[in-house]
């Protein structure tokens, strides 16, 4: 996921976003625990989509934060 995709979602798509790439991250890792998966880079990947959506939502309640305080 880019960063121009991440900026054009809403806020709550960014926390359904979230949700869904955290659950998707635990089955990741479950699946290549049990067995290896056919590619593990997935798995980092879709931690650094999350990060990157977290990092959105924090970069969103800091502005909203300054506005508030002008």
């Amino acid at each position: 996921m880019k960063n121009s995709e991440i900026t054009g979602l809403s806020k709550e798509e960014l926390v359904a976003r979230i949700a869904e790439e955290t659950e998707n991250l635990v089955k990741l890792k479950f699946a290549h625990t049990i067995s290896a998966i056919e590619n593990p880079t997935r798995i980092k990947k879709v931690r650094k989509d999350i990060a990157r959506l977290n990092t959105e939502v924090t970069k969103r309640k800091l502005a909203e934060s300054a506005t508030e305080t002008k």
